[in-house]
């Protein structure tokens, strides 16, 4: 009976609702002695339930079966009531004490407020990649371009691709031509960044006149990538499935083709993927190594790394980006011409080079996009690259663009009905439905076999404009050894390679960057534009979010007290698209001098009282004077915790794992700490607009001010942020809760104090690497708004507050 399932499940979430919340000073003793009690009368709650329910289950021979009389369940529902009242007064029994005067914890850790908080979405199971990821097309082209400039944006910061590195021209080395009458096979390798090497094989039709169409070809994680021999019994499965047509091309299913596209007059490049065939410079997937994790030594997937935005994922879609500048570099390429196709992970490779680089005019990316299971390998993934977002949707940047896709019996089978209707609806806003087409061929598992090779041949021939006949027919052909194919060899020795080669390439990527941006940084209003839209683009994307919009933000007074000269107000925020629940407490002096100051603390709302549970002195001045106060629980602070103090750490997919399973889908704690101040200033912008609201974060909280002015902006007139001189930069762990990924590529915490120019900011102590603030503020003709002290401290008398009270004088 799922009414009578649905009734107990809902009841026995009510009767843990109803537990106590114990006051945190009292004693053991007081606390055991009073648990038999509740117990009792949850179970006395529990047993009337069950009388009252109309049906029971007997069992798994059974079933469900009446059970009950109608007096019975009378009677129960008396006692069900009787025990209902007594479990409340028994929970609540703990905030029954007197308070002493000015004392307001216990209002903020009440039943009611943990109630509303456990419902908060980011309390539930962490996002992965197997999860779901559906697109939601827009219903106008201006909304598309505005999220189109957002996702795409977002894909290269998580790349660490932004700003794009110096591209100079590539001085590739071709060698080993080998002729097969109707193509010909070269070996090609180049470097993408310093050090780094792109290889692979360049085919080129002997037939035809130039300029000729290209396409580019990404392996994906087939054995050896570019190497792949399926061999002999695998084909012969093949070929009697219907997979395959030929013994040489089912065997070599990734030569044929490149064969074919040559065949039809295309130039092909199939290049590999890091770790794969030629590219032995490092692994495809080394582990997390922890002796790589240092500011002198640090390796791929290393926190250092992720910190500077390094990884994998940015690594491979530059070296397609150089791989294309490569291609369309050649003298007989067409480049307004230009096809990728890939599979599985090359399929990844495909839409993710298309989403980024205008130059590819048509796409066919197998066996790939889905709403389901996004890419498993760490080349696939990136710290904030699928937040709000996913595979359907990257594709959907390539639009109006011809894109073609197939599908298998694997993650991508459910293309036709979950995927591809989101994609034609926003084609058709472009007028161009028929450019998206996907074939699913789900008598096949995961596969880039003949079928569906057939079908990618047919979308080039149709986009690229080949004038090949169809149906089109792949021919068979003679495959290439792997000595055929392997670009290094007595007169092309490899290059470096292993862990020390590791660590200085990743220095030198790392100094590269920075000295991009260094070269941004502001000299006057013109270059200052260029700074924010780098550094706060880059920082608009860590965070995630900007202050949002009135209609998602709601409030619920839980209660309301009266104070000594003022009111205590415990209001729950919530974020209604988010379903997000901020706790606050809000103070307001009765005699109000129309400021209020949005208090945030590494210990949340707890930190306005002192260990007798007093308001401290600098909450105290602050209502004296006037000044309203709205004290915070962050995500993991206060009403979110058990026995209220903060989270130590923050919460991973995998333990000792890469970061982008994590971070690729959950925004890491400090942005959702962000988001909660974001929502309140939202709200309490709307409770009373003609009321100035200062956010001010002292003992090491003003990192979260910072980020919080970043986006919010004027809404906040004055952010006052005491970093205690802390630095993302000092964070060894990916679990810790201040764990940012990219926060030190883009000028760690100066780099967001900096996005506040010009708006009104107080911090401490200037440090070296805080120069880059003052010459914002200069730039924005705003130097009087800023203030550096040489410390904020939280004493109410300190020579920074008379100032800032000062300010709060009409």
């Amino acid at each position: 009976m799922p009414y009578a399932l649905a009734d107990a499940s809902g009841f026995h979430e009510l009767t843990v609702a109803l537990r106590p919340r114990y006051n945190r000073r009292e004693s053991s003793e007081t606390r055991r002695g009073r648990e038999p009690v509740i117990s009792r009368a949850s179970d006395k709650i529990m047993g009337a339930l069950d009388m009252l329910r109309p049906w029971r289950n007997t069992g798994s021979s059974g079933g469900w079966r009446k059970r009950a009389t109608r007096r019975q369940r009378f009677g129960s529902l008396a006692l069900l009531t009787a025990c209902s009242i007594l479990a409340v007064l028994a929970a609540s029994a703990s905030y029954a004490e007197e308070s002493p005067a000015g004392e307001i914890e216990n209002h903020a850790s009440s039943n009611a407020t943990r109630i509303g908080v456990e419902e908060d979405a980011r309390l539930g199971d962490l996002k992965t990649l197997n999860d779901y990821f559906p697109f939601r097309p827009p219903t106008d082209l201006a909304t598309w371009e505005q999220r189109r400039e957002r996702v795409r944006r977002q894909i290269l910061v998580a790349a660490g691709l932004w700003p794009m590195p110096p591209r100079p021209e590539p001085k590739p080395v071709i060698h080993g031509k080998v002729d097969r009458g109707d193509y010909t096979v070269e070996k090609v390798y180049f470097e993408s960044l310093p050090g780094f090497f792109v290889t692979g094989n360049l085919y080129r039709p002997t037939k035809g006149k130039a300029p000729y169409p290209a396409v580019l070809s990404p392996h994906g994680h087939w054995p050896d990538g570019r190497f792949y021999d399926s061999g002999e019994a695998e084909v012969a499965r093949n070929i009697e499935k219907g997979a395959e047509r030929f013994p040489i091309g089912g065997r070599f299913p990734l030569q044929a083709r490149c064969v074919q596209l040559a065949r039809m007059g295309c130039i092909v490049f199939h290049y590999d993927m890091i770790g794969y065939a030629d590219s032995l410079q490092m692994p495809h997937r080394p582990p997390v190594r922890p002796h790589l994790n240092s500011a002198d030594r640090w390796g791929f997937f290393s926190p250092r790394a992720e910190l500077l935005g390094q990884n994998m994922l940015g690594l491979q879609t530059f070296n397609s980006i150089r791989a294309l500048d490569f291609l369309c570099g050649l003298p007989e390429v067409d480049a307004s011409r230009i096809g990728v196709t890939g599979a599985s992970g090359g399929g990844t490779q495909t839409f993710l080079l298309c989403a980024v680089d205008d130059r590819p005019k048509v796409a066919f990316p197998a066996v790939m996009v889905s709403t389901a299971m996004q890419g498993g390998c760490t080349c696939e993934n990136a710290c904030y690259l699928r937040i709000d977002s996913g595979n359907v949707e990257f594709a959907a940047l390539f639009a109006p663009k011809p894109l073609g896709m197939t599908a298998a019996d694997d993650w991508t089978k459910e293309i036709a009905t979950k995927g591809l209707p989101e994609l034609k609806e926003l084609y058709a806003l472009y007028g161009a439905a028929d450019m998206v087409m996907a074939e699913p061929l789900l008598q096949f598992p995961h596969n880039y076999n003949y079928v569906s090779r057939s079908v990618m041949y047919s979308w080039m021939n149709r986009h690229l404009g080949l004038g090949a006949v169809e149906p089109i027919v792949e021919e068979d052909f003679q495959p290439l050894s792997k000595e055929e194919m392997t670009v290094w060899g007595a007169d092309h020795a490899p290059p470096p390679s292993g862990e020390d080669w590791e660590i200085s390439f990743l220095k030198h990527w790392h100094e590269m960057n920075q000295r991009q941006i260094q070269a941004l940084l502001v000299k006057d209003s013109l270059s200052r534009d260029e700074y924010r839209a780098v550094i706060g683009g880059a920082f608009d994307v860590i965070i995630g979010r900007a202050l949002p919009p009135s209609g998602d933000i709601s409030a619920e007074k839980l209660g309301e007290e009266p104070g000594d000269g003022f009111r205590v107000e415990r209001i729950h925020v919530r974020n209604l698209p988010r379903r997000e629940c901020v706790p606050v407490i809000v103070l307001t002096p009765d005699r109000a001098a129309g400021t209020r100051v949005i208090w945030v603390s590494r210990q949340g709302k707890r930190s306005i009282r002192d260990g007798q549970g007093r308001l401290v002195p600098f909450i105290e001045r602050l209502l004296r004077e006037g000044i309203g106060v709205a004290a915070v629980d962050l995500l993991g602070q206060g009403d979110f915790t058990e026995d209220g103090m903060p989270w130590k750490q923050q919460r991973l997919v995998t333990e000792d794992d890469y970061a982008g399973y994590t971070f690729g889908y959950n925004p890491p704690l400090f942005s959702q700490r962000v988001h909660d101040l974001l929502a309140v200033t939202r709200y309490l912008r709307d409770r009373n607009p003609h009321e100035r609201l200062w956010m001010i974060g002292l003992q090491r909280a003003g990192h979260w001010v910072a980020a919080a002015r970043a986006q919010a902006g004027s809404a906040i007139d004055l952010a006052v942020c005491d970093s205690g001189q802390f630095r993302f930069s000092q964070v060894t762990e990916m679990a810790d809760p201040d764990f940012l990924p990219s926060a030190v590529k883009f000028g760690d915490l100066p780099g967001l104090l900096s996005l506040s120019a010009p708006f009104p900011l107080w911090c401490d102590a200037e440090s070296d690497d805080q120069a880059v603030v003052r010459r914002c503020y200069d730039a924005a003709d705003s130097a009087e708004r800023l203030r550096v002290w040489p410390a904020l401290p939280a004493d109410a008398n300190a020579a920074w507050v008379e100032d800032l009270l000062r300010l709060a004088k009409p």
